[in-house]
């Protein structure tokens, strides 16, 4: 799907166009490390009332994420085209990544292969 003009219709499709566009482990990362300082820095933000630290917190979050895709992945951030899927794919691949099923996650949606099973 990458590169293709036509539009993803439900976010059941894009979860997994989403993991492909991070086949990478730098790029998954990278982008984790981004959402947790993002996170952090934005609620700080919102405790200081802080649009320094606002901004900062952007910056932390997709200033990673998009150096990522275009110097490791070689394409173009998602977000570009599904900003709010993007988002919530963003929080939600750290918190697959957090409870232990990122790697099944990257296998449903082919992305790596299963490991084989001794016989």
């Amino acid at each position: 799907m990458s590169g293709q003009a036509e539009r993803i219709a439900t976010y059941g499709q894009f979860w997994p166009y989403y993991l492909t566009e991070h086949a990478k482990p730098q790029t998954r990362l990278w982008h984790m490390a981004g959402t947790a300082a993002a996170t952090v820095l934005l609620i700080a933000a919102a405790a200081a009332e802080s649009v320094w630290l606002l901004l900062a917190g952007v910056f932390a979050g997709y200033g990673p994420a998009w150096a990522t895709h275009f110097l490791i992945e070689k394409n173009q951030p998602a977000t570009f085209r599904y900003p709010l899927w993007s988002l919530m794919s963003d929080f939600r691949m750290t918190a697959v990544w957090l409870t232990g099923g990122l790697s099944r996650e990257l296998e449903k949606a082919g992305v790596i292969s299963a490991p084989s099973r001794p016989k």
